[in-house]
């Protein structure tokens, strides 16, 4: 459901009827904008159910379902994940209005989509994932009986390779950065792989220096996006930091973290991830780089000197080597030997 004008002014609603399961407009009488909304807003605080027994049951609203699905998801997923969800929700909400869950049809989930697709693909990628998954778990509650996602049909998105960067390159940023515990921050997630939360919320429990690994681990406090614990071996590149940094650490206190704001208090994973794009702009490099391409680089280095992608996936704790495959074209190698079978035909 949305508000439009004519092209004599005029506003009017566009919503979808139950009743006849078709879209429909309702003139809203006024060139004024302000009324306009005013009249819109009144339109869906009485909602018209055309069946008495499905007004009485499970009714929900759009507004009133996001809060209840994210309060479900609290404890068991990223932050990140949870504000791409009210993101998505809010983003419909302003396409449709706070309307009731059982009016959400392909219809109007298709033409939402649609639009957004026109606007960003990514972001119309981004809502199709979240409000699928959300609206799974509406039928899982028995608030609908169907989720109006499901035979919506996203447009092809263009897959384009990540962008990663090279040792010297890093090197180059590092120059621009003068905060010394940025600095390791930053040379952690190009020679480990683990994402900024991870490196965030890493304590010195975790860290092993006599044999030199690294356990990603679940705690009461975080959960790692595949909610799998994983170990990640530490370079030689990095070793020296850690031992650096564990000398002027009470040794006896694991729970401190690794690059806390204070032993305690953990970093501003937003700060430093501004902090390094600040630098990677002042360095005139490539504007498309950003902290996540640490990880990138991380995996997309290992591979172009002939790492396994299962080796990969499970340093990145990836789910699945599908995801892993977004670095299968660097390994040239590979491609220049399977072209040369031809030579033998």
């Amino acid at each position: 459901m949305f508000l439009a004008q004519r092209a004599n002014g005029i506003y009017f609603i566009e919503f979808f009827d139950q009743q006849s399961k078709r879209i429909k407009r309702k003139s809203l009488g006024t060139k004024n904008q302000t009324e306009a909304y005013s009249l819109y807003s009144k339109f869906f605080q009485e909602p018209i159910y055309t069946d008495k027994k499905e007004s009485l049951q499970n009714k929900k609203r759009l507004e009133e379902f996001r809060k209840e699905y994210v309060s479900s998801l609290q404890h068991t997923h990223s932050q990140k994940y949870i504000s791409s969800i009210n993101l998505s929700f809010k983003k419909l909400i302003e396409h449709c209005g706070n309307i009731d869950l059982n009016i959400l049809n392909t219809i109007l989930m298709q033409k939402f989509i649609n639009e957004t697709y026109g606007r960003t693909k990514r972001s119309a990628a981004l809502y199709f994932r979240t409000l699928k998954a959300a609206f799974n778990k509406s039928v899982d509650w028995d608030y609908l009986s169907e989720n109006p996602l499901r035979k919506v049909k996203l447009p092809r998105i263009e897959k384009s390779f990540p962008v990663f960067i090279t040792e010297n390159q890093l090197n180059t940023i590092l120059t621009k950065v003068n905060n010394e515990k940025f600095v390791n921050i930053y040379k952690t997630a190009f020679y480990t792989g683990m994402r900024l939360g991870e490196i965030s919320n890493l304590k010195w429990k975790s860290i092993n220096l006599n044999e030199k690994l690294i356990v990603v681990i679940n705690d009461e406090n975080f959960t790692t996006k595949s909610k799998k614990e994983r170990i990640i071996p530490i370079s030689n590149k990095l070793i020296s930091i850690f031992n650096n940094l564990k000398q002027n650490v009470n040794s006896s206190d694991k729970e401190d973290y690794v690059f806390g704001k204070y032993p305690d208090v953990k970093s501003s994973q937003d700060h430093v991830s501004r902090k390094f794009k600040d630098a990677v702009l002042e360095t005139g490099i490539d504007s498309r780089i950003h902290f996540h391409t640490l990880r990138h680089s991380f995996a997309s280095n290992l591979v172009q000197k002939g790492a396994s992608l299962y080796v990969v996936k499970e340093l990145l704790g990836h789910e699945s080597i599908t995801t892993t495959q977004i670095y299968a074209h660097l390994q040239k190698e590979n491609l220049i030997n399977a072209v040369k079978l031809l030579d033998n035909i």
